[in-house]
């Protein structure tokens, strides 16, 4: 299969020197480019939409298609967030010049170690990696290089960085995304799913090289090239596990004292349980809402429980006796098993600090100051200049002797890049030394 041509509106603006389209260069002073009036819908792939991927000897094909395919290759996946237990990918798809597209779908197949070793040498081009790295790495697929279109856009000053704001912008197409929270789980896919799935991954090369050249007129590409290892790198290391994982409840703020705690946290881990086996999100099965009007309310039968809001549906009302039985463990609980509020590592909340250390506070202030004024400076999101959390950890402990090598080793051991450190570590030295008092 030869390389196709990319896919160009008739008014779209001339091409770069290797064929692919671009737009004229944003102006970095002045936000986002306004979308083009004439942007045309994006309604079906160029190629036509593939059949889902569902047996070896296909995956076979695809993995020979790709393998013998040029350039950057396109990856996304479809998760069903909101509707199971799990972050699993539910399909994956590719787009490579000379491969064409291919949808694939992992639930009968064992993995995709062998579509993962023919792209080993290949740069992945995705769209906000992050949120698909773990489930792609779960079927065994680990990018070495790879290109994020959307924190290209942010490191370039972007306003909109979503997929279809850019497409739009810088190419002139216009994406339906009315299908992003859909149940990707469901069998068999809507054609007008994988419709939508296809045209996820059908620009998104093109985008990439319009994003790199605008990231390269910036001066931005180095600060790019190490924003994209760092997101290599974060696939290989293992899923945080949050300790106390039900106090992060929703509304769990309303609930006092440590036996009322005891009650969130015996009704989180029962819904647990029952999401987990049913492979359901554990919302679909109990609000948080629920569970933090009965931890308040202590209801002793079926009957106090089932006017609890949340508790009234068939499907919880069915899960009573689970529920009570929760709650009957709590209560019976000695003293001494009773949640404790553990240590918080690291400085505290924000919002604390001109009451516990005002002069952290106003280090802080300072702190934040410079990271806003150099993020204007250099066109970008403050946040993406430098972690906030990096800022305040610094501003709390900052190094005993502070200097701009001691400020730039605290920032990199924190886990900021070069890129970052060398921006801000000599106006940040210069700024933390509190005031000698009078």
């Amino acid at each position: 299969m030869t390389d196709e041509a990319p896919l160009r509106r008739r008014d779209a603006p001339e091409t770069a020197g290797d064929g692919r389209p671009h737009a004229e260069p944003p102006d970095p002073t002045a936000g986002d480019p306004e979308p083009a009036p004439t942007s045309v819908p994006l309604t079906a792939p160029r190629d036509g939409t593939p059949r889902p991927v569902e047996t070896d000897g296909e995956l076979a094909d695809v993995v020979a298609r790709m393998a013998a395919g040029t350039g950057p290759v396109a990856v996304d996946a479809e998760r069903a967030s909101g509707y199971r237990y799990t972050q699993r990918a539910y399909l994956v798809q590719l787009r490579r010049a000379g491969a064409g597209t291919a949808l694939i779908d992992p639930m009968p197949l064992d993995d995709l170690r062998t579509l993962d070793a023919a792209l080993a040498e290949s740069e992945w081009v995705l769209h906000a990696a992050s949120q698909d790295l773990a489930c792609l790495a779960e079927l065994g697929m680990k990018p070495r290089r790879l290109f994020d279109t959307e924190l290209a856009a942010r490191l370039a000053g972007f306003d909109r960085v979503g997929l279809a704001a850019l497409t739009e912008n810088l190419l002139g197409f216009s994406l339906e995304k009315h299908h992003s929270a859909a149940d990707w789980s469901t069998r068999p896919l809507p054609d007008s799913w994988l419709t939508y799935a296809a045209l996820d991954v059908e620009l998104l090369t093109d985008l990439r090289d319009n994003l790199a050249a605008e990231l390269d007129r910036q001066g931005k590409s180095e600060w790019a090239a190490e924003e994209f290892a760092a997101l290599v790198a974060s696939a290989d290391r293992p899923p945080r596990v949050r300790p106390d994982p039900w106090r992060r409840t929703s509304g769990i703020h309303r609930v006092r004292g440590a036996r009322a705690q005891s009650r969130v946290r015996a009704l989180w881990y029962a819904r647990d349980g029952v999401a987990s086996r049913r492979d359901s999100a554990p919302g679909r099965v109990l609000p948080d809402s629920a569970i933090v009007a009965a931890a308040e309310s202590d209801p002793k039968d079926e009957r106090s429980l089932l006017v609890i809001p949340g508790f009234g549906g068939r499907s919880v009302r069915r899960l009573a006796r689970v529920w009570l039985d929760a709650l009957d463990e709590a209560r019976a609980l000695p003293d001494d098993e009773l949640p404790v509020n553990q240590p918080v590592e690291g400085p505290p909340p924000p919002h604390r600090w001109a009451e516990r250390d005002p002069v952290a506070a106003a280090r802080l202030a300072r702190c934040r100051a410079v990271v806003v004024t150099t993020a204007d400076d250099h066109n970008l999101p403050p946040e993406n200049l430098i972690s906030p959390d990096f800022i305040r950890r610094l501003a709390w402990s900052p190094p005993d002797e502070i200097t701009a090598r001691t400020v730039a080793d605290t920032l990199l051991g924190f886990g900021a890049r070069n890129w970052q450190v060398t921006l801000l570590a000599d106006a940040l030295a210069a700024i933390l030394p509190d005031a000698t008092p009078t």
